[in-house]
């Protein structure tokens, strides 16, 4: 395709719409995004792509910084678990692979619980999920960064799918809008990251966010530390997961769509306090309580 700038029908804003697109233009998902941000944001092809290099050189940092030097949270209450996971890849039943996955995860999320540079994918809270399971899965399989900067791009079209029918926020919809839209945009990536039809892309963001459905968000003392990091670890599992169920043959009943759907019914029907307010879920258990005073205790006076 040349330089010039796409027409508006590359829009879309629900996963039917964006299967339709593929198939009219007889391309993948990443296309049809790459052409949509093009006329957007009035960019070039080379600009649009050259800036989501840039998040991928984040990206990467974060996925081997807190392994080489451990990183804890400002709280202290977490830190250290990204190293210890891939020092244990050879004994994981999981496989090397999806331990390093793991690994890489939690050490993004380490990364920012110690304030460090990181990019929301969709949310910092859930940030560690696709980073985690594409940067890893590329170097695995050698997968060029061409193809890899690509896959972030059908990831965004998932994202964006659910951010505009439904949520991401842990605040409004709990962490099945954050780490399950994670998950979700994990395994869409990762099956066109291995050749899959489009289709077979929202089949495993389907799989992947049903999986996750009704997961409450519930920060002990408010920080986006615990259970958030540990979270994000068996989102990189659902997401691998969904997305080999999905190349496999294995299909959502229920599509894309209707998963989006449903996963915004339940954030409505979910009580207040399981919505990152800290005040239920593991954030009201005896231990999570006494963490928060902890917390209060030692913040300065005055």
């Amino acid at each position: 395709m040349n330089d010039q700038k796409p027409e508006l029908t590359y829009s879309f804003s629900t996963g039917e719409e964006l299967l339709l697109l593929c198939q009219k233009h007889n391309c993948n998902i990443s296309e049809i995004m790459i052409r949509r941000e093009m006329f957007l944001s009035e960019c070039s092809r080379e600009e649009i792509l050259a800036e989501m290099r840039e998040n991928l050189a984040v990206m990467r940092e974060g996925t081997v910084r807190s392994i080489e030097e451990p990183q804890s949270s400002v709280s202290g209450f977490t830190g250290g678990d990204a190293v210890k996971m891939r020092r244990f890849r050879k004994r994981a039943i999981l496989g090397e692979t999806v331990c390093d996955m793991v690994a890489a995860a939690l050490s993004v999320v380490e990364v920012n619980s110690a304030m460090g540079k990181i990019v929301s994918a969709p949310t910092a809270g859930s940030s560690g999920v696709l980073p985690g399971c594409l940067i890893v899965a590329a170097e695995r399989y050698e997968i060029s960064d061409e193809k890899l900067t690509e896959a972030l791009f059908c990831a965004a079209a998932v994202g964006m799918i659910i951010a505009e029918n439904a949520t991401i926020s842990g605040a409004e919809g709990g962490c099945q809008a954050e780490v399950g839209s994670a998950s979700a945009m994990s395994a869409a990536a990762l099956c066109e990251m291995r050749g899959a039809l489009p289709k077979t892309c929202l089949n495993a963001a389907a799989i992947a966010l049903k999986n996750i459905l009704g997961l409450v968000c519930d920060p002990v003392a408010g920080l986006v530390e615990c259970p958030c990091i540990k979270r994000n670890a068996m989102g990189v599992v659902n997401a691998v997961t969904a997305a080999d169920m999905s190349i496999a043959g294995i299909n959502s009943l229920i599509p894309f769509d209707e998963v989006v759907s449903a996963m915004k019914s339940v954030g409505r029907l979910m009580h207040v306090d399981l919505r990152e307010t800290a005040k239920g879920g593991l954030a009201a258990t005896k231990t999570g309580k006494e963490l928060l005073r902890r917390i209060r205790e030692s913040a300065p006076k005055g």
